[in-house]
């Protein structure tokens, strides 16, 4: 009878213990200790190959535009993806209100520096309106002294970069307008402007199209400036020298302003001498011009010198463009060329001279 009762308590307490260990194996217990929070943790024993199940997906990243700063606007919200939003920066300018959500998106890039153009003329051409619209806040006011019926291909450009502009900041303008611009200008913006512009509008067209009825908020950025206004060369006849008196060609590139700018209000220097005039266009295309210049007298010869083109604030400068070399013997004044001093060259009498 006492063995039969100790038989069943044991019994009993095997039970017991298996069902403790049944129950910290499936995470039944309420009361096992974790680093989670007190919360129970299903162990599992993964497959013999070692591999996992894959991680829950990350929220898509923004894709960024070609080229661009970063801007908040609306985009339509994707059923089952994560949304991150960004507080709006601290402007006093009006901005569009989002109207699909709270996308972040990357704007795209807007115009590099000019560099800026003198203007002392003061009469609107497209260097002074890239200038301008170089803030986003002006494309209106840009887009106002550009003349609607132009068909120089550099204001074309800038009106459709301004149009363009308006319509992504969804303020106006026209997609279409701006594209069928963009169509037309394949390869005829041939100034350093005309063909950051042109850069630029296909940027905001690209955008677009990836983001149809998206706004964003445009901003003025630095980088490398679209013109490398410089003197590209000086043309001495192909030695490298020259004597005063002597014509040369200045060669410059990258114009950053209106070239008939420089011929009305410009200035060379040749040696550090000012040449008296405005400079003399020889030729010109796009934004390169080539002037004609002649080499003051100097003294001290032989000597290297600085060639300086000046218009305002701007000036192009190429060191040691060629060497002035001393100028040749001239004859004696009233001395015909190749004869000896003293001595008339023969030839017949005039017919009024009586004979011998």
């Amino acid at each position: 009878m006492a063995v039969s009762l100790g038989m069943r308590v044991s019994g009993l307490l095997v039970v017991g213990a298996v069902a403790v260990a049944v129950a910290a194996f499936t995470g039944g217990g309420t009361g096992t200790p974790d680093r989670g929070g007190g919360h129970g943790t299903i162990v599992t024993v993964g497959p013999s190959d070692g591999s996992r199940s894959a991680a829950s997906p990350l929220p898509p990243v923004p894709r960024q535009s070609p080229a661009g700063e970063a801007g908040p606007t609306a985009l339509p919200s994707t059923p089952g993806h994560t949304h991150r939003t960004t507080a709006p920066p601290t402007d006093t300018s009006p901005t569009p209100s989002p109207t699909h959500g709270n996308s972040l998106l990357l704007s795209p890039a807007w115009l590099p520096p000019g560099p800026v153009s003198p203007d002392a003329d003061s009469t609107p051409d497209p260097s002074g309106v890239y200038d301008e619209l170089r803030d986003p806040e002006q494309c209106r006011a840009a887009l106002d002294v550009v003349p609607a019926a132009s068909a120089d291909p550099q204001w074309r450009v800038v009106r459709a970069l301004a149009t363009a502009c308006l319509a992504v900041q969804g303020r106006g303008g026209s997609w279409d307008g701006a594209a069928e611009e963009y169509t037309g200008l394949a390869g005829k913006t041939d100034t350093c402007k005309g063909r950051a512009a042109y850069a630029v509008l296909g940027g905001l067209l690209d955008f677009h199209r990836r983001h149809p009825g998206a706004t964003v908020r445009l901003h003025a950025s630095g980088g490398t400036p679209a013109c490398a206004y410089r003197v590209a060369g000086v043309d001495t006849g192909g030695d490298g020298e020259a004597q005063p008196g002597d014509p040369v060609a200045i060669e410059l590139r990258d114009i950053c302003f209106d070239p008939s700018e420089l011929l009305r209000f410009g200035n060379v220097f040749i040696g550090g001498q000012q040449l008296a005039g405005p400079p003399v266009q020889r030729a010109r295309a796009g934004d390169r011009l080539v002037l004609s210049a002649v080499v003051p007298s100097l003294g001290g010869y032989p000597r290297s010198v600085d060639v300086v083109v000046r218009y305002g604030t701007t000036e192009a400068r190429l060191k040691d463009a060629f060497t002035v070399v001393a100028p040749a013997a001239l004859p004696s004044p009233g001395v015909p060329s190749g004869s000896p001093q003293g001595v008339l060259p023969l030839g017949p009498l005039p017919a009024h001279l009586p004979g011998p």
